[in-house]
């Protein structure tokens, strides 16, 4: 992997096509590899990375992917999907129903609780009072961490926001990344767990930032 090369690429992403949707989501699954919350909620035996992998290939072709933007470097490696603020809220209960298969297998019958316990708390302290970009995903392959990849991808998309002068949210379980998002612009909201054995969260959230002329 050219991580110089990623770096680069990641200072202007393109953005996903249908070709690209199961490179994405094989990045995604392998940069939450070791993810706390996923390690919490995921199926625990030996099916567990397939599950990781096919929960990424649901959210990005059937969610992220005609509704949100999914951007990436032209190396692949890394991607992150924004969604509007108009997907946020209640989903319609076909996609529901469509999605619950997929769930199920993801997290196997004695996880499926802590799943939805998970998606219920994020609801419970996401701001909906204003407008604003939603930053669902944001993973890089691990073996670009650290590099610089990740905090390119993030610019490219706060600068758009700054741009339209629309604030952004994300959420993010990685006591690490708080910092690196704080150099962006972004602050910490509230910090929640959904269940006393589940991982530490963090809420954050961005006014938008003058544009230079």
């Amino acid at each position: 992997m050219d991580i110089e090369a990623m770096r680069r690429s990641a200072e202007a992403p393109v953005d996903a096509t249908a070709a690209d949707l199961d490179g994405v989501a094989a990045d995604l699954a392998a940069a939450f590899t070791d993810d706390a919350m996923f390690d919490w909620f995921l199926r625990a035996d030996a099916k567990k990375s397939a599950a990781r992998l096919k929960f990424f290939q649901f959210i990005v072709r059937n969610m992220g992917f005609g509704v949100g933007k999914i951007e990436r470097p032209t190396t692949g490696g890394a991607a992150a999907i924004w969604m509007p603020f108009e997907w946020l809220g209640p989903q319609p209960l076909s996609a529901e129903l469509r999605a619950l298969p997929v769930l199920l297998g993801a997290t196997g019958l004695a996880r499926f609780g802590r799943l939805a316990a998970m998606r219920e708390d994020m609801d419970k302290h996401h701001p909906m009072e204003r407008r604003h970009a939603y930053l669902w995903f944001l993973g890089v392959a691990p073996e670009a961490q650290g590099r610089g990849v990740g905090s390119r991808l993030l610019k490219v998309g706060t600068d758009r926001c700054d741009a339209a002068g629309l604030p952004a949210y994300l959420e993010t379980q990685t006591e690490r990344n708080v910092a690196l998002y704080r150099r962006h612009g972004f602050e910490v909201i509230s910090e929640h767990r959904c269940r006393a054995d589940a991982p530490l969260m963090w809420s954050m959230w961005r006014e938008p930032q003058p544009v230079e002329a």
